[in-house]
């Protein structure tokens, strides 16, 4: 058998090359006789664990002789890191004590600053609500801005009350009024702020009252140019000693909204003094046919006098007052045919004639504007239209005067 074993060895060798054998070890006791194979990986691993617990084994050994040296090593290393702890947390008490003293002594400051700022910024908020009536009587004159866009300057919001105490704790805490929480405007940012919004409003206040100045002065010169006469205050007017003016008094909110309200008056006095006069239009969009003056007669062709202007009006045509006042005659008047005459203030009335029916009553007051009539052709008439007369007294006045007024005036008012 065992030459069979190498018989079949030395073909494999012939096949695959020469075959390295393994170690075998053979152990005989008496008749028995056991052997087994000692492979090299087997001898490998036996070595490493062989090599492992000798170092194992000397390390316990080393640890054993030098345990005491580590363990007086580390004492002493602790009991440094032990110290330097100890002057480090007295550093820091020190330190709290002194933080806690700036705090105590600066809360006090921090929140009164803090009171006044507030209520500087709601006083600059109510201010600029305030005044709302008067800027909406500024804006109620067309053609002009005397209004700022948007208003008056108004101050943001202030915090609410648990950041505006994160702001005051922050403050104290840093020991400077400067600083605020994140999303917070520090404490000089908002003292700038409001600083500048006050600047502003008295800044728009005044430029609003130099604004109605000069609006009605343009008003009073127009008015004029185009031949209306009526008395006005000057405004303008003043005089006085010299005296050189305080920033204090510069900066008065309350008397600049004070002389708005004085200049916003005078405008509205000049307005309405205008508004008296008939420069309103009886018949809006219809053409003039015949003018004030001499004429030749429509219906005889002779030369006349024409005391007013006609207008091409259709019968049912609206009929409307020039200018407020109370209605004089309301009827049938000659050759006017159907009437009405409206007395307005300054001396001045206005006829409105050949209408086809009356609207309105004899003592009535009637404002601008208002319907007295439809358009016709009663009385001494060719067709339908409007005689229009303004009177001065007794005395017939051109009407053209009064109507190019008013369309020169127009941009000023809203009606």
């Amino acid at each position: 058998m065992e030459l069979v074993v190498h018989g079949r060895l030395h073909i494999m060798s012939k096949t695959f090359g020469k075959r390295k054998q393994a170690h075998t070890v053979i152990i005989a006791r008496g008749d028995k006789i056991n052997h087994f194979e000692i492979r090299p990986w087997m001898a490998a691993l036996a070595a490493t664990v062989i090599l492992a617990g000798s170092v194992g084994y000397l390390g316990a050994t080393a640890y054993l002789i030098f345990r005491d040296d580590i363990i007086n090593a580390s004492l002493m290393r602790q009991a440094r890191m032990q110290h330097a702890y100890e002057d480090r947390i007295s550093a820091l008490r020190a330190q709290v004590d002194r933080i806690t003293s700036h705090r105590l002594l600066d809360q006090q400051f921090v929140e009164t600053k803090i009171a006044e700022l507030a209520s500087r910024q709601d006083l600059l908020a109510q201010r600029a609500s305030s005044i709302s009536p008067l800027l909406q009587r500024a804006n109620s004159v067309r053609g002009t801005t005397l209004s700022p866009p948007g208003g008056l300057p108004v101050p943001k919001s202030r915090p609410n009350g648990d950041d505006q105490a994160a702001w005051i704790d922050s403050t104290i805490k840093t020991g400077s009024v400067a600083a605020a929480p994140r999303g917070l405007e520090p404490l000089h940012d908002v003292q700038t702020r409001l600083a500048e919004i006050e600047r502003q409003q008295v800044a728009e206040i005044a430029q609003l009252a130099q604004a109605a100045h000069a609006t009605r002065r343009s008003m009073i010169e127009t008015a004029r140019a185009n031949g209306l006469v009526f008395d006005t205050d000057d405004a303008t007017a003043s005089g006085g000693p010299f005296m050189p003016a305080s920033s204090n008094d510069l900066s008065s909110f309350d008397e600049k909204v004070s002389e708005l309200s004085t200049a916003l008056a005078l405008l509205d006095d000049t307005r309405t003094a205008i508004k008296s006069f008939p420069i309103a239009h009886p018949a809006p969009g219809k053409a003039i046919t015949s003018r004030y003056g001499v004429r030749r007669d429509p219906i005889i062709g002779k030369k006349a006098f024409h005391a007013g202007i006609d207008f091409r009006t259709p019968t049912g045509t609206p009929i409307y007052a020039t200018a407020a006042g109370t209605v004089t005659k309301s009827g049938r008047h000659g050759g006017y045919g159907l009437m009405v005459e409206v007395r307005h203030a300054n001396g001045l009335s206005t006829r409105y004639a050949h209408l086809s029916k009356i609207h309105v009553r004899k003592g009535a007051k009637i404002d601008t504007g208002e319907k007295v009539g439809l358009a016709g052709s009663t009385g001494r008439s060719t067709g339908p239209h409007l005689h229009y007369e303004v009177r001065r007294g007794d005395k017939a006045t051109n009407p053209m005067t009064y109507l190019k007024a008013g369309t020169n005036l127009k941009k000023y008012f809203t009606n």
